[in-house]
């Protein structure tokens, strides 16, 4: 990540929404649609974007209740995974769950995602429980695992 400019980090607003989608459709097999994206945006959530040379090439979104901060969405453009941009989101979000007083930073994962758990496993996440067939597979369902980092 060393290679990437941190001021490429920029917040995001309801503006950003159907770019957003569009990345979404691209990176995930069961996306959000762009109005589950545009209901993120109000004062209990954070957006935080990747720009480079004025495109949005991922971002992430986490929700904030008094101490918890949970993250929402967390999303790269397939042909920029790989290069640390998904760090480096992920480390502005937990620098900021900490600035806003944040103890716990929240998130769950499908059980098939192995470049999101390593990922998040890198950051020192610890599964803390699971959700049986929560998410909708390509098979069926598939489980849901909870995952929590300690901000203090």
């Amino acid at each position: 990540m060393s290679n990437i400019d941190t001021d490429l980090i920029v917040p995001l607003s309801i503006e950003h929404a159907a770019v957003m989608a569009k990345i979404e459709n691209q990176a995930h097999t069961h996306p959000w649609s762009e109005t589950g994206l545009r209901e993120c945006f109000g004062p209990l959530y954070r957006a935080v974007g990747i720009k480079q040379q004025g495109d949005l090439l991922g971002f992430a979104i986490v929700q904030q209740i008094i101490d918890e901060a949970t993250l929402l969405d967390i999303c790269v453009a397939p042909e920029k995974q790989g290069v640390g941009f998904g760090g480096l989101l992920m480390q502005q979000l937990i620098d900021d769950a900490k600035s806003a007083g944040a103890v716990v930073l929240m998130l769950e994962v499908r059980q098939s995602n192995e470049a999101a758990k390593y990922l998040y496993g890198k950051f020192g996440f610890i599964e803390a429980g699971r959700r049986k067939d929560y998410y909708p597979a390509n098979n069926g369902y598939e489980d849901a695992i909870l995952m929590d980092l300690s901000l203090v």
